[in-house]
């Protein structure tokens, strides 16, 4: 009787793949006025300003806001 974790797939030790150090991958260029992202942006923004905010132009003296925390 074997007792061991040999015969199971998926029990055994993974080496992980990384990348090579100081090579990162680019990230691929995004046009935010395709018809997708409008459409997009039609669901989730309000108003011109809601628009703006969420695609990075914000205005001077905003804060920051947090990823993740809840708008009360």
């Amino acid at each position: 009787m074997m007792t061991g974790l040999m015969g199971m797939p998926g029990k055994g030790k993974r080496k992980g793949r990384s990348q090579p150090r100081g090579k990162k991958q680019k990230k691929p260029e995004v046009d935010i006025l395709s018809p997708a992202a409008m459409l997009n942006l039609y669901y989730i923004a309000h108003n011109v300003a809601g628009c703006l905010h969420l695609r990075g132009f914000r205005w001077p003296g905003a804060t920051k806001s947090k990823k993740g925390k809840n708008k009360t």
